[in-house]
């Protein structure tokens, strides 16, 4: 009976990686649709995205089925229980990079003022998710943290292309309508950064049974706003 769950348990990792590698692909997609004005690679980020749903369906369902058929208890139970929260968030960076290639559609040729930000948030960004589910497969607590930690890396780069957006819409060297769309993309990367927090800090939970709470957790947003 045990092996077999065990095998349940090794193939909802399998799944996670899979559905880890296609949030990874919208995302590097997207970012590189925009930098290259690349048409092709923001179409591939649309036909993923519902893949991305789809693959948050089939591992809820095999969640729901390993809590009904197996009734597992203590860590098994933490485990299943993180899983199942991981890919709402893994669901929502899908969206997110789906929503950046949307902006991209609208923006017109190279503006290589802006790419060092976004391509460092966004390969930034990146890492962090996938760092975040190997440190869930690999139960890896080490990773999680480290994966916590580099959200403030995300976060700086957004906090220097604000600034120099300000910039720049106070100059009149680029359209406010610009800068905006680049805003709401660097916004959409950060928001990826967060998520991947999101999925560290329940791996946090399924390893050790302790998790950060609502209210730390709003208390901490509130305060990374002030800052800004």
């Amino acid at each position: 009976m045990r092996n077999r769950f065990d095998a349940q348990l090794a193939q909802l990792n399998v799944e996670l990686i899979k559905m880890g590698s296609l949030c990874e692909l919208v995302i590097s997609n997207s970012m590189n649709g925009l930098l290259e004005d690349n048409d092709e690679l923001l179409k591939i980020v649309e036909e993923t995205d519902p893949e991305i749903d789809e693959k948050e369906r089939e591992i809820e369902t095999m969640c729901f089925k390993l809590m009904l058929q197996q009734q597992p208890v203590a860590r098994d139970l933490r485990t299943i229980s993180a899983a199942l929260k991981m890919i709402t968030d893994m669901e929502r960076i899908g969206d997110q990079a789906s929503d950046i290639a949307e902006i991209a559609k609208y923006i017109e040729g190279e503006d290589s003022k802006h790419h060092t930000h976004l391509k460092a948030m966004a390969e930034s960004a990146a890492d962090m998710v996938t760092g975040a589910i190997r440190s869930f497969v690999e139960r890896d607590l080490d990773l999680a943290y480290e994966v916590m930690r580099s959200d403030d890396v995300v976060d700086r780069h957004f906090d220097e292309m604000r600034e120099d957006l300000i910039s720049m819409i106070r100059s009149g060297e680029d359209s406010p309508e610009l800068c905006l769309d680049l805003l709401m993309i660097a916004k959409y990367c950060e928001r990826i950064g967060d998520h991947a927090v999101n999925i560290a800090e329940w791996v946090e939970f399924a390893i050790t049974g302790v998790h950060i709470s609502e209210e730390l957790r709003n208390e901490n947003a509130k305060q990374k706003g002030e800052e800004r």
